[in-house]
């Protein structure tokens, strides 16, 4: 996609090296004092944030297509390497409840995402790709890929992220206390494994070029993503990403994301704002719907049904599933983890459907 000519503002006639001078502090600051909250996806939100403040001064720096493309691959093995075998044990046993709650789930978020398009609360497909319910990274990079806005997709993903982390937290404070739970710290300069670090950096080059050569969409991480989980299932490969490599692959995405916006761009958005925001409810409402049916019709703990059933904000929901001993926290990563699944499966076909719908003419 090529970035749209910046439109006049403050940061225009500065320097490029002012310019970046000024996105790394504000990066930086925003970067921390999300972290200071303990807002999940800080990493990525924050840079994104930053970059969108500055992209609407005028700026005229980019970031290197080959920066963004090899941010899309460490990505890919990173999502990949956090799927393990355990869990489709859960899929075993609870999988008549895990296939009614992924199903559901995902046609409301589809409904919904149709509905914003027919509407045109956002243009095109962005309406579906941002109310995919999960996989908020592999969907913004997925949507650019396919032609989808990818600074609204972004928008409407990371605000149901931040609802839903909020959600979550207040809900499950009805059970537990999570106040005194940690929260996670980044080992930013870990020992490097150097057989798990060079593997994932392989299969992260390998992956990308076989999805150049088979013209899979979104290559660098779809290609990606397919091998990594493929050697990772089978146990031919550990991966090792070290959070500064992460840390620099989050930048990479919220910056490329973020400096495409324009003044424009960010009214629209806050146009939508009222409307995006009531569809994010109605999803949460839906998702509270399952929650329900499955605790008083099959019999699953009221907290475990709520959380396993929230649309997104994964790190955030495993953080406080793992802070109650009465939570299935096996049930919960499990039907979370199919729904992310089936949602980087179907999500690309689902919004090329949504696409010729809207295009048919109305009779």
């Amino acid at each position: 996609m090529h970035a749209p000519k910046p439109s006049p503002g403050l940061l225009t006639t500065r320097s490029r090296y002012l310019q970046w001078l000024v996105l790394l502090g504000l990066t930086v600051a925003l970067t921390a004092l999300l972290e200071w909250f303990r807002l999940p996806g800080a990493l990525l939100i924050g840079p994104m944030v930053a970059a969108i403040a500055v992209g609407v001064s005028g700026a005229t720096v980019r970031v290197p297509l080959v920066s963004f493309n090899a941010a899309q691959a460490i990505i890919g093995c990173l999502i990949a390497g956090s799927i393990e075998l355990a869990i489709f044990n859960s899929f075993r046993t609870d999988w008549p409840i895990i296939t009614f709650a992924v199903l559901a789930t995902v046609a409301a978020s589809s409904f919904l995402g149709w509905g914003i398009s027919r509407l045109q609360i956002l243009p095109g497909t962005a309406g579906v790709w941002g109310s995919a319910p999960g996989a908020s990274t592999a969907m913004v990079l997925m949507a650019d890929a396919f032609g989808a806005d990818a600074r609204l997709v972004a928008f409407m993903l990371y605000l149901r992220v931040i609802m839903v982390t909020i959600a979550a937290a207040l809900v499950a404070g009805l059970w537990v206390d999570t106040s005194g739970i940690p929260a996670p710290q980044h080992i930013w300069f870990p020992r490097i494994e150097w057989t798990a670090f060079l593997s994932a950096l392989a299969v992260a080059v390998t992956g990308s070029l076989l999805g150049k050569m088979l013209r899979i969409p979104s290559p660098y991480f779809l290609g990606v993503f397919i091998l990594a989980i493929a050697l990772h299932l089978g146990g031919l490969v550990q991966f090792q990403l070290p959070q500064w490599l992460l840390a620099m692959s989050y930048v990479a995405v919220g910056w490329t994301i973020g400096l495409r916006f324009e003044r424009t761009v960010l009214l629209h958005a806050a146009r939508a704002l009222p409307q995006i925001a009531v569809s994010i409810l109605l999803l949460m409402g839906f998702c509270g719907g399952i929650a329900w049916v499955l605790a008083h019709e099959l019999g699953v703990d009221p907290l475990t049904a709520y959380l396993a059933t929230s649309p997104g904000g994964l790190d955030s929901i495993a953080i406080i599933a793992a802070a109650s001993s009465s939570v299935d926290l096996s049930l919960v990563m499990a039907l979370q983890t199919a729904r992310f699944l089936f949602v980087l499966v179907v999500g690309p076909p689902l919004a090329r459907l949504v696409a010729r719908s809207l295009a048919t003419p109305k009779s």
